[in-house]
């Protein structure tokens, strides 16, 4: 990521970003939370990307360099949290579940950063104090680093309804699928079949924040049917594709 920007305090705030819209890549010395309030919001980092509805916020521990982007129009709230307050004890970037409460309590504190008020930092210990209890969410694409996986994933990433098996992919780019199968696991910590998962929840994401009729990202991502995908997403998100959409 060239032109890396250097802002030492993370900031506590809420702005809106339209669809597309973007943060070039920067990093603090602090810690900080990315929340989408309505929209969806990608993390990238030199490892990989990390994405969210509004039912996900993303973890960006201090130092990490990062930048965002906006899928449909983005609400995007940001908590930062100082280097010695890490109430997750995560040093890597991570999705955790919102709950409710949690959510309220993101749009609240981030609504008057400069209230310096006991009220408001009775409010950042109840937001500390749930986040900590916020389970991790497996919601990312890593950055594969060997080039015969890259060329596979740039594959899948290019027509997320491609069917093929990982074998037939490996045909198309001339290697093996035990080769492959090892290097999904070696670098991503994760099967074939549970990237790709991860890759079209990714775009159907993506699509129903571009405005797109449910059944039509089931079928562009690769899904059979309109209700296999609905499944799929509400065990990942915790509501349907159609509140998604209502949402965002």
């Amino acid at each position: 990521m060239p032109n890396i920007r250097h802002t030492p305090t993370a900031p506590t705030r809420a702005q809106r970003l339209t669809a597309g819209g973007r943060i070039d890549a920067h990093r603090h010395d602090d810690h900080q939370i990315v929340y989408a309030g309505s929209g969806v919001v990608a993390v990238t980092t030199d490892a990989g990307t990390w994405f969210a509805p509004g039912t996900r916020a993303i973890w960006v521990p201090a130092g990490t360099v990062h930048a965002h982007r906006a899928h449909g129009r983005l609400d995007l709230h940001l908590v930062g949290l100082p280097a010695e307050d890490n109430p997750l004890g995560l040093h890597h970037p991570a999705v955790v579940a919102v709950s409710p409460l949690l959510r309220e309590l993101i749009l609240a504190y981030t609504r008057d950063p400069g209230d310096d008020s006991p009220e408001r930092r009775r409010l950042r210990a109840v937001l500390r104090d749930q986040l900590r209890h916020s389970p991790q969410q497996p919601l990312r694409l890593p950055t594969p680093a060997d080039p015969r996986l890259a060329a596979v994933c740039a594959l899948v990433h290019a027509d997320p309804a491609d069917a093929r098996t990982l074998a037939a992919l490996g045909a198309a780019t001339g290697v093996g699928e035990r080769t492959l199968s090892r290097l999904f696991r070696s670098e991503f910590g994760m099967t074939f079949p549970q990237w790709r998962t991860q890759s079209r929840l990714y775009h159907a994401l993506r699509m129903l924040a571009d405005g797109l009729p449910v059944t039509t990202v089931a079928h562009r991502c690769g899904w059979s049917s309109a209700s296999a995908f609905i499944d799929v997403f509400r065990r990942s998100f915790g509501y349907t594709p159609g509140t998604h959409k209502s949402r965002a």
